[in-house]
């Protein structure tokens, strides 16, 4: 009889590929959610996931199930959380149960504040080029795999030798604060940059520095730690006196441009042209060939395999281009993001005026010592535009007082428009068809808000 497994909120988009992908393994899944969006609701009913309401039902949680896994969204005070605890079923956060899934392979995880998808997703498509084994766990679809996450832990088949597991220091559940990338015990980690992020979780630059510390110095003995050596925190981390550990810094890879074209140069000079572009992307590679290289891939292979790796969603994703004029989209919003995506499209398009837009979260501002942190961040922009909705600032900041002022200021960067009002924003892009060539589009929430398909065809 299949072993069952039961999802509190089933519906977000890492609960619902783990479900999918523990189905396909032939465990029996059930699941519940007061929400459930697209695509996480097509692709459940497609599998016959999809719970038949929406709500919380503790009859679903009995003695039966062999494990609960529960996502972020839920509440500590959810039914279902509260009576499995009661029962004191097996409850696990998804990290949790992706190591116990894996306990028999070699855990390779990808961290940083920065990086960390692209350069698990040039792993991911360097393996699948060359027809290797593999397990993996990313944080976004990703061209040319069906799921997130893929697990062959042993109900059906033979169990893959490797784990890529992108490894997010956010927290894990909501009974469990500790950073995702602590439950995985990685046998080779790669931290690729540190950048206050999550400010919400971690209201101090300290308390954000403190987690990937801990990741290094829980390395096992013989683990492998890979990491930038030209971000300052990382250097620090990475010379910390950890003898019996193997330390392999990465620079980016050299380059260069050509007619908006960009090409590797390989140690035999060779030229190899690649998809993506920008100085964090040429650490990303170098990054991912370094990772490639402790699981058995020669540089040659991936150099063969790189030229056909499209990106990830929302990472520097052109949108259109026409003649001179080019368009871009980047879920960019952390202000080492947003100086990165910048710099890398002024740097990529020279001769281009450069109009950059960004969406700004009221849950990535929440203090002003964060604020600050966007200074300079939109300086390579010929023309910069920042966006806020303030009712959203209102409700996250919950009285702590902060106005469009303080984010002009925050900037320092003179002629900055802002705005507040997505209509007035929409009139302005209107008028600004004859002032750039290059045009780059920065928020995750960005593409509900406007359509860029329809402003893309505009400007």
């Amino acid at each position: 009889m299949p072993q069952a497994i039961h999802f509190i909120s089933i519906g977000g988009s890492t609960m619902h590929n783990l479900a999918l992908a523990l189905q396909q393994q032939g465990y029996l899944i059930t699941g519940s959610d007061d929400k459930i969006y697209e695509p996480s609701q097509s692709r459940l009913q497609k599998y016959g996931l999809l719970p038949p309401e929406t709500g919380w039902f503790p009859s679903k949680i009995h003695s039966g199930l062999k494990a609960i896994v529960v996502g972020m969204h839920a509440r500590k005070d959810n039914p279902e959380l509260v009576k499995a605890l009661e029962l004191d079923l097996p409850i696990y956060s998804y990290p949790e149960f992706i190591y116990q899934q894996s306990q028999q392979k070699q855990r390779i995880v990808i961290a940083g504040s920065h990086g960390k998808t692209t350069i698990t997703a040039m792993v991911l498509h360097t393996l699948k080029f060359h027809n290797r084994t593999f397990d993996y766990w990313i944080g976004d679809s990703i061209d040319g795999f069906d799921t997130t996450v893929k697990l062959t832990s042993g109900l059906n088949g033979s169990a893959a030798p490797i784990i890529i597991i992108e490894g997010d220091e956010y927290a894990s559940s909501p009974i469990d604060s500790r950073p995702k990338f602590l439950h995985y015990q990685p046998h080779i980690a790669l931290i690729s940059g540190i950048a206050w992020d999550h400010v919400n979780t971690y209201p101090t630059w300290e308390e954000y520095v403190d987690q990937f510390e801990s990741l290094a110095e829980a390395m096992p003995k013989a683990g492998v730690l890979i990491f930038d050596e030209s971000d300052d925190m990382l250097d620090v981390i990475g010379q910390k006196e950890r003898t019996d550990i193997t330390k392999i810094p990465y620079v980016a890879h050299p380059n260069k441009i050509v007619n908006g074209q960009t090409y590797l140069i390989t140690k035999q000079d060779r030229q190899v042209a690649v998809q993506i572009f920008g100085d964090h992307n040429m650490k990303n590679i170098a990054g991912a060939i370094a990772v490639c290289d402790r699981i058995g891939i020669t540089e040659d292979q991936f150099y063969e395999a790189i030229p056909t790796f499209k990106g990830v969603a929302q990472r520097l994703e052109k949108i259109a281009e026409k003649g001179e004029r080019v368009f871009y989209h980047d879920s960019a919003h952390s202000p080492a993001k947003v100086e990165a995506a910048t710099e890398a499209v002024k740097h990529q398009y020279p001769d281009k005026r450069l109009l950059a837009v960004l969406e700004l979260h009221p849950f990535n501002t929440l203090n002003t010592s964060f604020l600050e942190q966007y200074k300079g961040t939109l300086d390579k922009a010929d023309t910069a535009i920042i966006y806020f909705n303030t009712n959203d600032l209102e409700g996250a900041r919950k009285g702590d007082s902060i106005n469009l002022k303080d984010f002009i200021t925050a900037f320092d960067k003179s002629n900055l428009q802002a705005f507040t009002s997505i209509t007035k924003l929409q009139n302005y892009l209107s008028q600004q068809s004859d002032k750039a060539q290059a045009f780059l589009f920065m928020g995750s929430e960005i593409v509900q808000n406007l359509d860029l398909n329809t402003i893309a065809g505009s400007l």
